[in-house]
């Protein structure tokens, strides 16, 4: 498995994002397409290209909805649970300052890196990309939906 860093750690799912996500978007493009060129069924292709935009819009964003809902509460549960390990307190008022992507950044650093980073972002209230950014020894997330 290749090493995860900053550049590759995120995820496609093949047979969503391409598969049924392109196969949808060129039903979409041929409807768009004989609303033109065939004036006889014009009503007919715009309700076909109705349909499938709908279909298209609730294909990602329910998919998107249930996976990104789902591995938000983990992220923030693994923040808990690691926080709890290394300073065998509740991280219930850290928590409160900092924002999902800072969390969510911080799962990549290792203990040691995370005590830190954990500081500068409290202090310096630096971004989740500039956490990514700044972790030395990435720890790979492969679990990830």
């Amino acid at each position: 498995m290749e090493t995860q860093n900053y550049n590759n750690h995120r995820k496609y799912y093949p047979p969503h994002h391409f598969v049924y996500l392109p196969l949808l978007l060129i039903l979409e493009i041929v409807g768009i397409y004989k609303i033109f060129k065939d004036p006889e069924n014009q009503t007919m292709w715009i309700l076909f290209s109705i349909i499938i935009f709908l279909i298209l819009y609730l294909a990602i964003m329910t998919r998107q909805h249930y996976a990104l809902g789902l591995q938000n509460r983990l992220v923030r549960l693994e923040f808990k649970q690691r926080y709890f390990e290394i300073f065998n307190k509740r991280s219930d008022e850290v928590e409160e300052k900092l924002s999902f992507g800072q969390i969510a950044a911080l799962r990549f650093a290792y203990d040691d890196e995370f005590k830190e980073l954990l500081y500068k972002t409290l202090n310096e209230n630096i971004s989740g990309d500039q956490i990514k950014k700044s972790i030395k020894k990435w720890r790979a997330d492969h679990h990830r939906i």
